[in-house]
């Protein structure tokens, strides 16, 4: 399933291959967010066309599950055929909705009851039923369930969690023993908040259930960014060489960057998409909120010829920040195609910069640029 190609000599930094059931996916890679079977406003097209080449998305369990519903799913044969994408999907297991949706739910030791979100209506997840769901769903990568703790919380709770999460992957990992569907492939999640040998305990115990990857969970929560790194710190070199790891829900491009140092191969985050929304704008100088007066009679563009999004070429920052003012929904349009070819074309770069052995000096160059740039987000 995947192959290491290249380390980095002064950093962790790998460049790899994932060789999955609908394609190939290069690592470090970033995974766009499809939480309902559409990465929002743009066309699967779009996605793979040269101009972003995205080869993986990301879907989410809970939400597809609520709507459209597995047996929607079945009839259509999965994610893959109802919205018309042939790449990769890997699906969250609903773990984080644990987290979330808190004061909806109820857990125990079979799994977890909600309240669905919508309409109220009982929502029953265990760990074996989230992987039925994810076989409905035709996942290339499935999650198991976990909890994701909060930050800050106490060792108690942590610890009570943890062991939770644990057994939950026990029981997902006979349920894949016994049912694997053929092209699917499982990834184990690392929990245990900000205690060291929490964290350290369940990545060892998770690699002994040799799951076909690892995921590190629990971060971006709240904790300060040292804490989130410290986590990775402790987690990443437990788990083994020959498997992708995954760094869940994560984040800026500056901490891709450092996490992808320390040895992370899949990311994933709303971000790119979600700020685009709120008319902010992704650049190497920082990030640019369009709805500030200050670019009101800008002529400049959003970013340098061939480093955005074709469409959003020769378009202005004054005309865009009209877009976004008068909630038009080109702006938002142009706004998410420029940060996810900005996000992805971060990861070519970076995949270039391990393969030639400048990635060291490639992230030091980067993270200054983008730190001491025009941010006034």
């Amino acid at each position: 399933m995947f192959t290491l190609l290249h380390t980095d000599s002064r950093t962790a930094a790998r460049r790899g291959r994932m060789m999955l059931a609908h394609g190939e996916v290069e690592t470090p890679c970033f995974m766009p967010v499809g939480t309902r079977g559409t990465v929002k406003s743009v066309h699967p097209a779009e996605l793979t066309d040269p101009a972003l080449d995205c080869r993986i998305l990301l879907g989410n369990t809970y939400h597809l599950f609520l709507r459209p519903g597995t047996e929607v799913l079945d009839h259509f044969g999965g994610l893959h055929e109802f919205m018309r994408w042939d790449r990769p999907i890997l699906t969250d297991s609903g773990g984080y909705q644990v987290f979330s949706l808190s004061k909806l739910r109820k857990l125990t030791e079979e799994g977890v009851r909600f309240q669905s979100h919508l309409d109220g209506s009982p929502v029953h997840l265990t760990p074996e039923s989230v992987l039925e769901i994810q076989r409905s769903i035709g996942s290339d990568i499935c999650m198991i369930l976990d909890e994701c703790p909060p930050f800050p919380c106490e060792r108690a709770y942590a610890e009570k969690s943890l062991g939770l999460t644990q057994r939950w992957a026990v029981r997902a990992r006979e349920w894949v023993s016994k049912y694997q569907p053929k092209g699917q492939r499982y990834f184990g999640i690392v929990q245990g908040s900000c205690f060291p040998e929490l964290r350290e305990k369940a990545a060892r115990d998770l690699v002994d259930l040799d799951f076909d990857g690892y995921a590190i969970g629990g971060l971006s929560v709240g904790e300060p960014i040292p804490e989130m790194l410290k986590a990775v710190d402790i987690a990443a070199p437990i788990l083994p060489t020959h498997k992708p790891r995954y760094a869940m829900g994560l984040g800026q491009p500056d901490q891709l960057l450092e996490l992808i140092s320390r040895g992370i191969d899949l990311f994933d985050c709303v971000l790119p998409t979600r700020v685009a929304r709120n008319g902010t704008a992704y650049t190497a100088d920082g990030s640019i909120n369009l709805k500030n007066a200050r670019w009101e009679k800008s002529r400049d563009p959003l970013a340098p010829p061939g480093s955005t999004h074709p469409l959003c070429e020769g378009f202005t920052l004054g005309y865009l920040r009209h877009l976004i003012k008068n909630e038009e929904l080109l702006g938002l349009r142009l706004l998410t195609l420029h940060n996810l070819a900005f996000y992805l074309d971060l990861m070519k770069q970076v995949r270039r910069a391990i393969e030639n052995g400048s990635f060291a000096d490639f992230k030091e160059a980067f993270i200054h640029r983008y730190r001491a740039g025009k941010a006034d987000a």
